[in-house]
């Protein structure tokens, strides 16, 4: 028995945050037993467990998160052990050494912040020299600078965090970090504090504006230090620090930054006295995960283009940056252009719109490793001006910068279409989760969109351990909401005058990721947390429905409906054909759902009666608007009747699953969905009987579709299905991005239905396991790390036709499993290990066609086109012509041409015949 990945929070050995609860979480491992008889967290000052401060035990503690309720002191460690004995006498104790520290709390500060004195405007870099007569046993770091700020000490740079202090509403508040620098104090010291524009400067928001919320550098900073006498020194930031100018030249998030060594060749750089500044927010305890290097890049190819540039091609969209290492001579001037995709064989990026996404740097002879410290882009390309000798390959790396998440769930199929979707959508969260999520990395954006957010998030929390990240983003979120009487705005930081944008599917990420959360996590002290959130949202949107007579419909607000579908007014529309009031009440329906099923959860009886009872009245409401009276959906949408299908709201389901099926083939199964409904699209159409057509969808390389996108070099989720043409040319700049994860979240369908891993139960303590086999992937193997432990589902088609599955169930859980085309009954409920089948399945799938397969997949098959025109010439001559239309019909929908003068027999020997190729 073993027990592994201790969290506090959601992390592993935190230092310094706002911790409004401690929770610790583990996983248990590497046994024979089926339970656990006893569980004893304790909670130490020292490492050595001498001083035990805390103790709790029981059978029942839970390892996804047990709250302990004990008091903190401030700016200290705390060391946590877990025991545990199972059932059969097995005994284990938690390895290694996990912590949490706390930062300042309410503790006062005797810091003063700092800034340069009036008329200054460059870019400073603060400096305090102080002595020690005694060995330091403690010494920690508390620390905070607007913009951003990178400190060193002795020289060396303190941390390895990037882009610190985050992103806040730094009119309500701003974070400072905590770091542990006991190693580093000598006799003599030197910390040096450099700062930067950032988000709280620099130009950020749609308008492109800066100074959103101040004009001047500030940094504030304490050192706090214990001697081995134990005696305590503490230096303050004050008037007896000096600055002068740093060789930032300038820095911006959107623009980039510029450095230069020469900036001060012939001016003076005198150190200066500081004056003492003031912020307007309060300064709290961290809440932002860390951001930092977390990957390097290679250069795999260097591109001499048609125009004479010199562009590396790192061979994936990423975030982050470019190091380089220079040792060229004095008054040399590098520029790395940053881009997403090459135009005619030579670099661009117009697609930036108004950021220049621009590294500038000056040398002055010095042999260093360069590297941007207050920027970062979103890129693939990169091109280089200014180099003086060869371009080198090893000269170059790049570092893909994120919050630090684990991965915790893993994709492989037999097809590698499938296999770059999965890439793609996981460096698509990571380019895009830089503190918050954004909506691009890359342009003079990079918001918080919370519908982007709101439609991945499931996606995102099955693909990395996304509890701590989207705790700061719920913050940020309720941060901004109570400004705006419950408003959740469709985009944060609002900075437009008129306010936010008060549409559904956006400001319903109030009541989705709360939920998301405690499904993946069973996170309730979060839930409870978040909770006033999710009523604030519904009961804004109810007050303003009362306003208007009380209809218990969403059908007011800046609706942004179905976002970048195909059925909008032209094919580079924002909106689609949708009714957005529709999709805006059905998504006000879930809410208030969810907001119930919240309330049960934290055990708020009378408030879940009451979110039920208007959930019902807004559920009869919206199918008295838009159903008939038969029960046929007057919205003739594809995302319409997903959305009717995903919310579970329609007067009789079979019809509207046939609306559907109509739908799409009156569409000739071209995918028109937006943000509202192209993500859940497979996931729906799978789980009410569309199982064909769900695999269609995924699999289909025509326009539009994923599998087109990747045909056309894609290596990350584009905004748009047309984002790039079919002859490379992309195909706008006002709004085109290369980096945007919302269509990404199909992914989830492949964890919750090819791989079939559900929760059944908050944080997946009990699963359903439900795996769909298709002979296009020919095998899957999927893995989820949940907050319980690792859960596989895996399955292969053999070729004698035999289904190979493997499961895996993490101790302490259990899951309802059953198996597609199983032959004997249904599997029931599995407890913890692991467990393999292997049957001859009732149908034979590894069959190359179905009676709904589309004859436009078959016309790149030899085989079947041979049985085509052998057995019906009368199909050769139609699918010959290269009529559109009769490319999209199928086996099945042949049937009803008999007045075209196809017999039942022959259709039954097509189908007979073309049903038994077999993928290899």
């Amino acid at each position: 028995m073993k027990i592994d990945r201790l969290k506090i929070n959601g992390m592993v050995n935190p230092i310094g945050f706002s911790f409004h609860t401690i929770r610790c979480a583990w996983i248990i491992t590497d046994t024979q037993a089926k339970a656990v008889e006893k569980i004893k967290i304790e909670v130490s000052s020292d490492w050595e467990f001498q001083h035990i401060v805390y103790v709790k035990e029981g059978k029942e503690l839970n390892s996804a998160g047990e709250r302990l309720d004990m008091k903190a002191a401030p700016r200290s460690r705390y060391y946590i052990r877990v025991q545990a004995m199972g059932d059969n006498g097995e005994k284990a104790v938690s390895t290694g050494t996990a912590f949490f520290e706390t930062g300042k709390m309410k503790e006062p500060w005797k810091a003063q912040w700092l800034k340069p004195q009036c008329g200054d405007r460059f870019h400073p870099v603060f400096i305090k020299e102080f002595q020690t007569t005694k060995k330091a046993v403690k010494a920690g770091l508390y620390i905070s600078g607007l913009g951003m700020y990178q400190a060193k000490l002795n020289g060396k740079k303190i941390g390895d965090e990037v882009l610190t202090p985050y992103f806040s509403d730094y009119h309500t508040e701003c974070q400072y970090q905590t770091y542990d620098i006991t190693g580093e104090i000598h006799k003599n010291n030197r910390i040096e504090v450099m700062l930067g524009n950032g988000w709280y400067k620099g130009k950020f928001g749609l308008a492109y504006m800066d100074q959103n919320y101040g004009s001047e550098f500030q940094m504030i900073a304490e050192i706090h230090l214990t001697y081995e006498d134990g005696t305590e020194q503490v230096i303050s930031s004050d008037e007896t620090w000096l600055y002068k100018g740093s060789d930032i030249e300038d820095s911006d998030i959107y623009d980039g930054e510029i450095i230069n060594h020469l900036l001060w060749e012939e001016k003076e750089n005198a150190l200066k006295k500081p004056a003492l500044g003031e912020i307007e927010g309060q300064l709290v305890e961290r809440y932002s995960v860390p951001v930092t290097e977390q990957e390097e890049m290679p250069v795999k190819e260097i591109i001499h283009t048609p125009a004479g540039e010199t562009v590396l091609d790192f061979g994936q969209n990423f975030a982050g940056y470019v190091i380089f290492h220079s040792q060229l001579p004095a008054g040399t001037r590098v520029i790395l252009d940053f881009g997403e995709i090459l135009q005619n064989g030579n670099f661009y990026n117009e697609n930036y719109r108004k950021a220049k996404s621009r590294l500038v740097y000056t040398t002055d002879g010095r042999d260093e490793w360069v590297r941007p410290q207050f920027t970062f882009f979103g890129f693939r390309y990169v091109r280089v001006s200014g180099w003086t000798t060869e371009v080198k390959k090893e000269d170059f790396a790049g570092k893909a910068l994120y919050s630090k998440m684990s991965t915790t769930g893993h994709i492989v199929t037999g097809h590698e279409g499938v296999n770059q979707l999965f890439s793609n959508t996981l460096w698509g969260q990571k380019s895009n989760s830089i503190d918050f999520p954004t909506d691009c990395p890359q342009r003079d954006e990079r918001l918080g969109w919370t519908g982007d957010a709101q439609v991945f998030s499931g996606t995102a929390s099955y693909n990395m351990d996304t509890a701590a990240f989207y705790h700061k983003f719920l913050h940020d979120l309720r941060t901004e909401q109570k400004k705006y009487d419950g408003i959740l705005p469709g985009v944060i930081p609002v900075f437009d005058p008129n306010g936010p944008i008060f549409s559904s599917v956006w400001g319903d990420i109030a009541t989705f990721l709360p939920m998301v959360l405690y499904e993946h996590y069973g996170d309730v002290e979060a839930l409870e947390q978040y909770y006033p959130m999710m009523k604030d949202w519904l009961d804004k949107i109810t007050k303003e429905d009362r306003l208007r007579g009380q209809k218990y419909l969403f059908d007011f607000g800046n609706q942004l409906g179905d976002w970048l579908a195909l059925d909008g007014r032209t094919s580079q529309s924002m909106k689609g054909g949708t009714d957005e009031y529709f999709i805006g009440s059905c998504y006000y329906a879930e809410s208030l759902k969810k907001t119930a099923d919240a309330a049960k959860a934290l055990g708020k009886q009378d408030e879940e009666i009451y979110y039920r009872d208007l959930h019902e009245r807004v559920y009869n409401a919206v199918l008295k608007e838009y159903f008939s009276e038969t029960g046929r959906l007057c919205i003739d949408t594809q995302t319409g009747y997903i959305v009717s299908l995903y919310f579970g709201i329609y007067k009789d389901k079979q019809r509207i699953i046939e609306g559907l099926r109509t739908r799409l083939y009156k569409d000739c199964y071209k995918l028109k969905g937006g943000f509202a409904g192209a993500p859940v699209m497979c996931r729906v159409l799978a789980e009410n009987g569309m199982e064909d057509e769900a695999f269609y969808f995924l699999l289909q390389e025509g326009f539009p579709g994923w599998m087109h996108c990747i045909n056309l070099g894609a290596t990350t989720i584009w905004e748009r299905w047309n984002s790039v043409l079919d002859n490379g040319e992309i195909s706008g700049t006002l709004m085109n991005s290369l980096n945007h994860y919302s269509f990404g979240a199909i992914v989830e369908f492949l964890y919750r239905d090819v791989a079939g891993i559900k929760a059944l139960e908050p944080g997946f303590k009990k699963a359903e396991i439900t795996p769909l086999v298709n002979q296009k992937l020919k095998y899957m193997k999927a893995s989820y790390d949940s907050a319980y432990g690792r859960y596989r589902s895996e399955w292969k088609i053999q070729k004698d036709g035999q289904i190979r599955v493997l499961i895996e169930i993490p101790f302490g859980c259990s899951a309802i499993v059953c198996l597609p085309s199983y032959p004997e009954k249904a599997i029931g409920e599995l407890n913890a290990g692991v467990h393999q089948f292997c049957y001859q399945p009732m149908e034979n799938l590894r069959s190359r066609y179905t009676r709904k397969t589309l004859f436009k997949d078959m016309m790149q098959d030899d085989a079947a086109l041979e049985i085509i025109d052998r057995i019906s010439p009368l199909l050769q001559h139609f699918l010959g012509s290269g009529d559109e239309e009769f490319l999209h019909e199928s086996l099945e929908t042949l049937k009803g041409m008999f007045f075209l003068g196809f017999s039942m027999e022959e259709i039954e020997s097509l189908t007979k015949e073309l049903t038994k190729l077999y993928e290899e």
